[in-house]
């Protein structure tokens, strides 16, 4: 059983505590349809980057910063599909207010919307995409939360599921746990453990020299890749 310690956790949300594929994926084939735009091309790029970074890379001939906002208009009113992964409210629940934040490229509204419809607890401390300038990968969503926290930032350790989200975290200086749950496991390069589930995580709380010790009942590295990846 794997081990790891911090004084707080920060958990990417879609794909890590909420499963909104389907719905995420619906609205990027109709607008990707309306825009005349590679949907493969989006799905190559999108994961855990801010829907206005995506569109620029997709995109750059468009007004993206109107289409973005569209897109969440549209992203608010559609929870069709979304749903809480097994073990997100028993693990937030377990952890004391101060002790985990959530950092999630969507914006604050659909972030909300989706965590409430989910069932799960809003954090004290809710990282979205209107807090920063720039998303994931860059280090910023992830060093804002430290500060947020009162907490240096290599105290924490963040729950992931993409590759952009593990170079913000390790840019940050802080340990990635990666959950094989939208990405292989292959994918998800540098990450100091990586989880096939969420409920294969267990946290408990330490009063000694680290508040929270993090395990792991079946985790993998790179050089033994399991099947399901």
């Amino acid at each position: 059983m794997r081990q790891l310690e911090c004084d707080a956790i920060l958990f990417d949300l879609d794909g890590v505590l909420i499963d909104s594929t389907n719905c995420i994926v619906r609205h990027w084939q109709e607008w990707a349809a309306a825009n005349g735009i590679d949907l493969a091309e989006i799905m190559r790029v999108m994961h855990g980057r801010p829907t206005v970074e995506t569109m620029r890379l997709v995109a750059p001939h468009l007004p993206v910063e109107t289409e973005a906002r569209l897109f969440e208009a549209a992203e608010v009113l559609d929870t069709d599909g979304v749903k809480k992964i097994e073990g997100a409210a028993r693990l937030l629940n377990s952890l004391p207010p101060d002790a985990w934040s959530i950092v999630t490229s969507g914006t604050r509204n659909v972030a909300t919307t989706r965590i409430r419809h989910a069932g799960l607890p809003l954090p004290t401390i809710l990282i979205t995409a209107n807090d920063v300038t720039q998303g994931k990968p860059s280090p910023e969503p992830c060093l804002l939360a430290a500060k947020r926290l009162g907490l240096a930032p290599d105290r924490c350790v963040v729950i992931e599921d993409s590759p952009a989200g593990i170079s913000a975290a390790h840019a940050a200086g802080m340990q990635v746990i990666a959950i094989a749950s939208t990405h292989a496991g292959y994918e998800l390069n540098g990450a100091e453990a990586i989880a096939e589930r969420l409920s294969d995580i267990q946290i408990m709380e330490n009063n000694e020299a680290h508040r929270l010790i993090i395990r792991l009942r079946r985790s993998y590295r790179l050089d033994e890749i399991p099947k399901f990846c």
